[in-house]
């Protein structure tokens, strides 16, 4: 049985990749994951606002009482108070990747463009075998247009692809106006991979203290819908990659979105539910169900259900859409 696949050039033993998650802050946490199989590993997020409030640091270290004595310390600023900082993030990739076999993806969380983006060329350096950029960015100026939106996020990412040799993935958001078009923008830019989707976190109230707090909902595997429609779309018309993320929690989830077209499959909720090892049991019902319907690999269940050959897939999309609500019974 050859569970084998390719995504952003690496090859991997398994479809199953551990999404970006606190799981991999810690080096024993990535080397569990190896062990139960996952394939490869997308490091936790550092954002934006950490690069550039390091930069700001430094900045202020090398002026700010640069015309007094020495001995007047007070005069240095206290540091930015961030669980881990930019050089901490570069040291945990060179550790990790000594720790293990599997590749190790390294992720950035910006919204604006800007000299932040340079930072993909020391991660690069650090030794990451590629980078996931996430994008997460909520436009609340009404009279901000959409196409000013698209134009941020493809500048964002065109800095980092001129920054940088190593593979890049881009976590999408579901939320533009033709997610089809922003896909191939991002691909003519270059890019060696799509995840799909981003999930935006909602805030929430808590009516005791009045006070808006964040609020983190875990994925279902009701969330699956929205990833495997697009990635049936998509596979096919684009040379990148495609990730199919939020919603895995079991087998039939990999199953479903390897079909549509997906090169890999994303966890994470279903591993903070429950636990790591949750990986070999997907991967073990994998197997099981490959072999049941004699597949003898994962390449040849790629795909096989998507879109590609459709000839008009808006009228496909339109057609099902139909028969969904006409089919269904009170």
């Amino acid at each position: 049985m050859d569970l084998s696949t390719s995504y952003l050039g690496l090859k991997l033993k398994s479809p199953l990749v551990v999404s970006a998650c606190p799981l991999s802050e810690h080096l024993a946490d990535i080397k569990r994951m190896e062990d139960c199989q996952a394939s490869a590993v997308v490091l936790y997020s550092l954002f934006e606002e950490q690069i550039r409030g390091e930069q700001k640091e430094q900045h202020a270290l090398s002026t700010q009482g640069s015309d007094s004595f020495a001995e007047a310390l007070s005069y240095f600023p206290e540091p930015f108070e961030y669980r881990l900082g930019p050089e901490e993030y570069l040291e945990h990739i060179r550790k990790a990747k000594a720790a293990v076999k599997i590749p190790i993806i390294a992720s950035l969380n910006g919204s604006t463009l800007g000299g932040w983006t340079g930072f993909a060329k020391q991660i690069q350096q650090a030794g990451a075998d590629a980078l996931e950029l996430n994008i997460y960015s909520v436009p609340t100026d009404g009279k901000l247009p959409g196409a000013a939106i698209e134009k941020s996020t493809l500048e964002i990412v065109k800095a980092v692809r001129a920054a940088v040799s190593m593979p890049i993935s881009v976590k999408l958001s579901p939320f533009y106006s033709n997610v089809a078009n922003m896909a191939a923008e991002l691909d003519a830019l270059g890019v060696n991979g799509l995840a799909l989707f981003n999930r935006f976190y909602q805030p929430d109230i808590d009516l005791d203290t009045l006070e808006v707090q964040p609020h983190i909902l875990l994925s279902t595997p009701q969330d699956l819908r929205l990833p495997l429609r697009w990635v049936a779309i998509l596979h096919g018309k684009l040379k990148a990659d495609l990730a199919a993320t939020s919603g895995v929690h079991q087998a039939p989830d990999v199953i479903k979105l390897l079909m549509a077209g997906a090169n890999v499959t994303m966890l994470c909720s279903a591993l903070l539910k429950h636990g790591v090892e949750h990986i070999k049991t997907v991967e073990r019902e994998l197997a099981a169900w490959m072999a049941e319907k004699e597949y003898v690999s994962v390449k040849q269940m790629q795909g096989s259900m998507s879109q590609k050959k459709v000839e008009n897939p808006t009228a496909f999309e339109r057609a099902q859409y139909m028969k969904a609500l006409i089919g269904y019974k009170i």
